[in-house]
């Protein structure tokens, strides 16, 4: 809905500006720049900030006028951010705040307990109910750790690995010729990620210790095979033309039993 600009409100600029510098002192407030509808009978002019601690904010001040009044009223006289204004980034929460690369020789980061994508490692928590909970495939014994990954905790896992730097869309698996599921360099995962993932064990591949898709790829596949080239090359015929030749035996491999050829007549 496209709103209207009061005109009694829209002309009461005077009112506006001696309400704002009242409320913020002469030598901080300057030009008019211009008034914005926000309701019926309700505007907002905006006047430019002066301080030099605030470049690019503007002084907000909002007058309402009530049915058939002909003066309106200072409603509120507020300092907001402009265009050009610097203003603090939008505030994260700690726990959210950390990336994976933020962590330090000797930070700790403090767990969570209530994290869902972890669960209790004799059982699979609330991910079944039933009988079959203390059952393969649900439980997963912790073999000391408390908690394990919960499905949630693998699906995001998965997701994250896919889409990352060793996933079937980056740019080398797109220029590779095979897949990782055919490379004999390919150690394969335990449990349900086994069935997607395994870790790359070629020294001389640029994802060496690091956990691939299967249908990942790169140059230093094992079935990669080079076909070398004999190092003697074919007889070359030049049957447009010939040559003579004089050939001369040295004396020297001529057998005793053979005349010089210089003595016969």
């Amino acid at each position: 809905m496209t709103l209207t600009l009061d005109p009694v409100a829209g002309r009461a600029i005077d009112i506006a500006e001696a309400a704002v510098r009242a409320e913020a002192g002469p030598d901080a407030v300057g030009a008019h720049l211009g008034a914005e509808a926000e309701d019926k009978r309700l505007v907002t002019h905006l006047f430019e900030c002066t301080d030099p601690a605030y470049r690019g904010w503007r002084w907000a001040v909002t007058l309402a006028r009530a049915p058939k009044s002909r003066t309106p009223t200072v409603d509120d006289v507020v300092l907001v951010p402009g265009p050009e204004s610097i203003v603090a980034p939008q505030w994260v929460p700690f726990g959210e705040r950390l990336r994976p690369d933020d962590l330090g020789v000797g930070d700790v980061i403090p767990a969570d307990p209530d994290d869902e994508r972890l669960v209790p490692g004799y059982s699979g928590g609330d991910e079944d109910s039933g009988d079959d909970l203390l059952q393969p495939p649900w439980w997963e014994p912790g073999l000391g750790r408390p908690r394990v990954l919960s499905a949630l905790g693998r699906d995001e896992a998965a997701q994250r690995w896919r889409s990352g730097e060793r996933g079937p869309s980056a740019p080398m698996a797109k220029h590779a010729t095979s897949t990782c599921s055919t490379c004999g360099w390919l150690l394969h995962l335990g449990g349900p990620m086994g069935l997607a993932f395994g870790v790359c064990a070629n020294a001389m591949s640029p994802a060496d210790a690091r956990v691939v898709t299967l249908d990942y790829g790169c140059g230093a596949h094992s079935e990669n095979m080079v076909v070398v080239s004999g190092s003697t090359s074919d007889v070359v015929l030049d049957e447009l033309g010939y040559e003579l030749v004089t050939f001369v035996v040295p004396d020297a491999e001529l057998d005793e039993d053979e005349d010089d050829p210089e003595e016969e007549t």
